[in-house]
């Protein structure tokens, strides 16, 4: 497996596991019967179970053009220095991202965004 598949790997790991912490803050805010029902009023999640669901919805929709980017590099048999470091530095970003948009920590949340935004742009120029 190339380093850019194990990066994609980790990524998608961090991805699938994001929902968790949010989910069992529905649990503890509406109890388990609420929780995998739909209650008519139903009770808000605590403020950083919000923002981590919409950081997780934003890890989805940018998981999207990564994963497509790696398979095409690997397709293509595209590797070199810049697709393995864009790779491994894409993790770590969205790492950040998603901890910074969960604690609503201030510029960090887009910096970590745009470093994401920079890998997936230095892995395209790659594959073009």
């Amino acid at each position: 497996m190339t380093s850019e598949l194990m990066s994609l790997t980790w990524v998608t790991a961090l991805t699938a596991v994001l929902w968790m912490p949010y989910v069992l803050n529905l649990i503890a805010v509406r109890g388990l019967i609420d929780a995998v029902g739909y209650p008519e009023n139903p009770k808000p999640l605590s403020g950083w179970a919000t923002k981590m669901k919409a950081g997780h919805a934003n890890a989805i929709e940018n998981l999207v053009v990564f994963a497509t980017l790696v398979l095409i590099a690997n397709a293509a048999g595209v590797s070199n220095d810049i697709t393995v470091l864009a790779c491994q530095i894409y993790f770590w970003a969205r790492l950040v991202h998603v901890v910074a948009y969960t604690f609503a920590v201030p510029w960090v949340r887009t910096l970590a965004f745009a470093t994401g935004f920079g890998c997936q742009i230095a892995l395209l120029l790659q594959v073009l």
